[in-house]
């Protein structure tokens, strides 16, 4: 479990791995020369189209987990609520200024998180404050055409290269846990009352 910084977190350690595993050569093919970059809505929509080959993550939903959802009550613990489930819903998107750099780019980071669909404590970036036995995964989610292009609509930049994935289980731990009161006696009386 981690700290409100968890959301970050993984977005920033998903393209932290990307960066540092990309190859300078594949198969015999030199690679492009590709940045990996987390970004917000707001740089989604003042990009314009660039010359630059890059990858992007943009994470545009997050959902309570639906199976965590059903077992909160009981998960409550004697000191507090149960941690919040969450999970975290990214757009990958390719830039490229060719059609060679872009697909290329796009393919082998689709194979990475293919091959490489786990994040551990030691792949998750220290500032949320992970468990050691904290374990994130990261598998393809579908997206229909309507909701991309509802995604898309609003941005400067025209739809690039994209696809879906869903990182879960990211569980936030409450600050502080609430006082609870406990009963720890009863008083019943048996007999007439006056």
């Amino acid at each position: 479990m981690a700290n409100i910084l968890a959301l970050h977190s993984v977005g920033n350690s998903i393209v932290t791995y990307l960066r540092n595993s990309y190859p300078q050569q594949v198969a015999g093919i030199t690679m492009p020369i590709c940045s990996f970059d987390l970004i917000s809505f707001a740089q989604l929509a003042s990009s314009t189209e660039e010359a630059t080959t890059r990858i992007t993550l943009l994470l545009y939903r997050v959902t309570v987990d639906e199976h965590a959802r059903q077992t909160r009550a009981a998960n409550r613990t004697a000191d507090g609520p149960a941690p919040l489930s969450l999970d975290l819903h990214y757009m990958v998107t390719a830039w490229g200024a060719t059609s060679l750099d872009e697909q290329v780019t796009f393919a082998w980071t689709l194979r990475q998180l293919h091959e490489h669909p786990v994040l551990d404590a030691s792949a998750l970036s220290p500032e949320a404050g992970w468990a050691p036995d904290e374990v994130i995964q990261i598998v393809p989610a579908e997206l229909t055409t309507e909701d991309m292009m509802r995604v898309w609509d609003g941005f400067e930049a025209s739809y690039r290269l994209s696809s879906t994935y869903v990182a879960r289980l990211v569980r936030l731990d409450p600050d502080q846990p609430i006082e609870t009161r406990r009963v720890v006696a009863r008083r019943l009386a048996v007999g007439a009352q006056p």
